[in-house]
Formats: structure tokens, sequence, C-alpha cells
């Protein structure tokens, strides 16, 4: 069994890397849950398998499954994919994964506390118990001390850049459902242990009707120190709108824990994009789960893309911004391959390729 330890990253001379840094590995699980992902979860299970299969063609991929779908991932995924038995409420690995530090020399993992968004406030699903015990069971398989840190977050809700910065949402990580006994200057001062940073960037509020209260995957990320890409609309009608120019007003007038002033670079949204009734008609209801409703407005982002090893994997949705969003994406990382996988069916389930994955450094 690996430790729990009792001391914090900061105290040991450990932080977290940023995503673009290299990786080990990634993380992954596979989804099954039928009152979540449409039609038994089918159409999602090929739309992982595709975002794996893109990431391996840059770096090592491990899925976990349930014991009651191993046999379906193993069929399903490519063999040069690890999968392991591993038990999940479901299948968001950003948010119940670990996430890995490193002194330079090896990795250790903070394993946070979870509550499926919100707990018995205003979260997602019950029970989470499994999901909750997923980042100690991937620190257990590689061998990696575990930090548990006393604080209710999700891997989607904060972004590094490996030089003292984070970046997260004031929407997400001060909302009720998750740290209500905690004040901003004590939830900051976790993130300055666990992630072992300077200076955390609070951007106000998230994308419109993003279910998981605002992360900040879906919104900005770090593409590099010091340059950011953020989700855009110019419809100044559409709720959007408010939220990502408040966003970009906030980081325009920001400076890192460098002291450098932030570039920031537009990605415009697909959509408005909106549940087909097929689409909800296929998830199957269940007490204590959010409902899929025909009509309802998804949280569409260009930027809940995922960098790896050479590679950058985006999703796409089928829409007219899709070919400017890749374009972009690709000019704003000269040294990376864009590759683009569909992702509407990841969307269906309340987030994108950002979400699904999570990164092991090296």
């Amino acid at each position: 069994m690996t430790p729990t330890l009792k001391s914090t990253p900061r105290a040991d001379g450990f932080s977290m890397p940023a995503e673009f840094s290299p990786h080990a590995g990634t993380w992954m699980l596979w989804p099954q849950r039928p009152d979540n992902w449409r039609l038994g979860a089918k159409p999602a299970q090929k739309a992982f398998a595709a975002v794996a299969s893109a990431i391996a063609q840059f770096e090592p991929v491990t899925v976990g499954a349930n014991h009651s779908q191993y046999s379906q991932a193993r069929a399903k995924l490519p063999a040069e994919i690890r999968v392991v038995e591993l038990s999940s409420n479901d299948a968001w690995m950003r948010d119940v994964g670990p996430s890995f530090v490193s002194d330079g020399k090896s990795l250790r993992g903070v394993d946070w506390l979870f509550n499926a968004w919100g707990g018995l406030f205003n979260g997602l699903y019950f029970p989470w118990d499994l999901d909750d015990a997923v980042a100690a069971k991937v620190l257990e398989i590689e061998r990696a001390p575990r930090y548990r840190a006393p604080l209710v977050l999700e891997g989607g809700s904060i972004h590094v850049d490996g030089e003292g910065t984070c970046l997260t949402t004031a929407e997400c990580l001060l909302s009720p459902g998750r740290n209500p006994q905690l004040s901003q200057p004590e939830i900051e001062a976790h993130l300055r242990d666990y992630l072992n940073v300077e200076k955390v960037l609070w951007v106000p509020r998230g994308v419109f009707n993003d279910e998981t209260t605002g992360h900040i995957d879906n919104l900005a990320c770090f593409l590099r120190p010091g340059v950011l890409a953020l989700t855009w609309t110019d419809d100044k009608t559409d709720p959007q709108y408010e939220r990502s120019a408040e966003a970009y007003d906030f980081l325009m007038s920001a400076s890192d824990a460098r002291g450098r002033r932030l570039q920031v670079h537009k990605i415009h949204q697909p959509g408005p994009l909106t549940i087909r009734a097929e689409e909800a008609e296929g998830v199957d209801s269940a007490e204590g789960t959010i409902p899929r409703r025909a009509g309802d407005r998804l949280a569409g982002s260009y930027v809940n893309f995922y960098l790896c090893n050479g590679g950058a994997v985006v999703p796409v949705f089928g829409h007219p911004h899709d070919a400017a969003a890749l374009e972009t994406l690709q000019n704003l990382l000269p040294g990376r391959r864009v590759v683009s996988v569909p992702a509407r069916e990841i969307l269906l389930g309340g987030g994108n390729i950002h979400c699904i994955t999570q990164q092991q450094p090296l």
C-alpha cells in the first residue's frame, strides 16, 4: 500500500506541473451509466475510444473500467491502450483522479475530496463513493505516495502554468455545495499548499449552464506560461457573452506569479448547442440525477481540449466554427499536432475531452 502523507506538497518541495509539460501518460475512465449517457452509453463509449486512440498516438493511455464493463472496454479499445479494472460511479477522470505533483525526480499525487460537484446541496448524482476512491487507486497502481487534501475540489476546476500560477473560477470554488465552511482566503491557502503555487487568479464565472458550476477548463486554459485561450462569442444577446467578456477583462488586467501580463486568445464557441429530442429520450431517468431534456443548452466549448506529448486533442461538433477553432489552436500551438475528435456524445454527458482525461507527468 502506498503511504498517505501527513505533510503537504509545498512543505515537501513538490508542485503540480503544467499540462503542457511532458507526460508519462494519460488516465481515463470508461462510461457506462445509462442515466447520464444515452442508449446504454454505447455512443459515448465510441467517442471515449476515439479520444483514447487519438491520445495514444502521442503517449501511453490507461483506461479504468468497472468490472461489468471490463470486457467491453478491452474489446473496443486498441491493444496498445492499457485497460485496468477500476470501479467508479461515472467517467470523469479529470475530476475524480489525482492531481500529480513532482519535485523533478519523483511523483506523488493529491487526492482531493469529491462530492459529485456539489454534494447533497446541488450535486449531480448520489452516491459518489466509488468516484471518491479513484484517485487513491490510481496512485496505488502507480506506486505514488498520496496526499489527502482537506478540500472538495475537482481537477477541472483548476489550471496551473507550472510557474506558480493557478487559474480557477470563483463561481465554482466558492459554490456552497463544495466547501461552505471555508472562506476564499482559506481555500486559496489550500491551493497554495497542495499545488505549491504563489498566485491564484479567480476568474468570476465559467461557461453558461455548465453543470459543474463553472469549471475553468471549459472556459479558459494555459497554452504556455503567460498565454491563455478563452472561449468566446461575438453575439451580445447570448448569455455567454457577458461571462466571456467579464473573464477577458479580468484576465487582461491581471498578471501571473512571475509578474507577466497575460496574453488572451479568443476561441469562438460552437453553437449555441442544445439537446435534441432523440438524444434526451435515449437517457434513462433516475432519481437524484440531473435530467437531460430536449432543448436544454449544452455548455459547448473548444477550450475543453487536452494537451499531450506533441499533440492537442480538440473536440469538434459538426459545427461551422469547428474549422476556425482548429486553425486558431494549431497556430497558437506550433510545436504540437492538433487532432480533432467528434465529441458531441461526450458533451451530452456534461463535459468534454479535458474532463475525461488526467495527465500523469514524467
